[in-house]
């Protein structure tokens, strides 16, 4: 728990500091209540607040609030109800609660009784019953405490590294029921079962996509029928550790064929990207670098007969790879503060050319991410490029060949360091018992 206190001393600091910039006795921070479906008492699946979850070593029930004080330390609410339809909260415990004041609440009649500058963070606005004075989601101070999760603290990274652990193990028996000829649906019960993970714990629904549904970049549905052949699996699926994600892509198929040499040179390109996340590089330099492996592939492959330079003049390697490089990882599977240039919430615009990044910033020591490259034969990129770039070079005989497949993508977590980034994904991978 060392790490995890020394983890509590940077958010005391952080909102310390953000106290004394927007001159505030107190902040006050919503874990969210439970939500229901329309008209009915069936509940959505909860999960808190991030910014209240970053506070805990535990996966925070609803109504819980955490109370950061100036003055007064830090304050755990955590809500002692009696239900006998559902498993109750229990009373937080544990060495950690020793740097904790914690109050069990039915109610939220304390709030009444904060006194001083307050802002209240929370997942929505309404119905807060907050006091008067209270400031609810400044945006100033968002902004401010936003832009410093991007740094992950060592007891954060630990966590993503327990969750890359779990997603590792979901992977390998994924790609076993793939071999044994399993539709996505069972595929994907193997990967909970082996993830050691309900559906509902999943950081995102896993994509389970076999053959030319790889194409599709979110593919959400999970076919219970076996195709009659297994060409291509690719498995995008993560797992939580105390609210915090990994985010693991996989493309698995048969050795002999083209696409089976594609897949070996995209992960080959996927490391050197990976080597790439080093403290001071621009991410936008990232994803332009796999822009041009990406160029580089197509020609080798006589996928397109443009030298690289042509490519990226006409945007060709954009039809095979349209999304962003990667994202940050965290307490949100996309993390949050990837756009900000610094604490007053200074936007950088995404490049004309990466529409869909979702990280503009320079890279830090501490900042945990995805690199995610991607090879996709996509139907309707190819034919928009067909229609509108009549001088694309593309051989659409061998494309033909390759849509069977549906596409690539392979995706580690990394922790970008000054000594160099480190692959927690290929770590776990590495460490498999077995």
């Amino acid at each position: 728990m060392s790490l995890y206190h020394r983890h509590l001393q940077t958010l005391v600091e952080r909102f310390n500091h953000a106290c004394e910039e927007f001159e505030l006795d107190t902040i006050a921070i919503y874990a969210g209540e439970q939500t229901y479906y329309p008209f009915d008492d069936l509940a959505f699946d909860f999960r808190a607040f991030p910014m209240l979850q970053q506070w805990l070593p535990y996966p925070a029930a609803p109504d819980t609030w955490v109370v950061f004080s100036v003055k007064k330390g830090l304050i755990l609410y955590w809500p002692d109800r009696q239900d006998f339809w559902h498993v109750s909260a229990q009373a937080p415990s544990g060495h950690w609660t020793g740097d904790w004041q914690i109050k069990p609440t039915g109610d939220n009649k304390w709030l009444s009784e904060l006194t001083g500058t307050l802002a209240v963070l929370a997942p929505y606005e309404h119905q807060l019953n907050v006091p008067a004075m209270a400031q609810v989601n400044p945006s100033e101070l968002m902004h401010w405490l936003n832009y410093d999760r991007a740094v992950k603290t060592e007891w954060e990274i630990e966590q993503i590294r327990l969750a890359n652990n779990h997603a590792a193990l979901g992977h390998r028996a994924a790609a076993h029921a793939f071999s044994q000829g399993m539709s996505e649906f069972e595929i994907h019960l193997a990967y909970l079962r082996a993830s050691e993970q309900q559906q509902s714990q999943e950081p995102y629904s896993a994509i389970v996509a076999l053959n030319e549904r790889a194409a599709t970049l979110h593919y959400e549905q999970k076919q219970i029928q076996a195709p009659q052949a297994h060409r291509t699996l690719l498995l995008d699926g993560g797992a939580q550790v105390n609210g915090y994600a990994s985010d693991i892509t996989r493309t698995t198929t048969p050795s002999g064929t083209l696409f089976a040499d594609l897949v070996n040179q995209m992960d080959e390109l996927q490391q050197e990207l990976v080597r790439a996340c080093t403290v001071g590089n621009d991410y936008v330099n990232v994803h332009d670098l796999t822009l041009q492996r990406t160029a580089e592939l197509l020609h080798r492959n006589k996928i397109c007969s443009l030298s690289p330079e042509e490519q990226l003049a006409r945007s060709i390697p954009q039809v095979f790879f349209p999304h962003g490089i990667g994202h940050l990882l965290g307490l949100q599977v996309h993390d949050i503060g990837g756009f900000q240039q610094d604490r007053s919430g200074t936007k950088a615009p995404r490049p004309d050319h990466a529409p869909f990044l979702r990280l503009l910033r320079t890279l830090e020591d501490g900042m945990t991410l995805t690199i995610e490259p991607g090879l996709y034969f996509i139907p309707m990129l190819l034919e928009k490029m067909e229609a509108e770039i009549p001088d694309h070079g593309c051989d659409m005989a061998l494309i033909d060949t390759l849509k069977p497949y549906g596409g690539i993508r392979i995706e580690d977590n990394v922790v970008v360091r000054t000594e160099g980034p480190i692959n927690l994904t290929r770590t776990s991978f590495s460490e498999l018992p077995g």
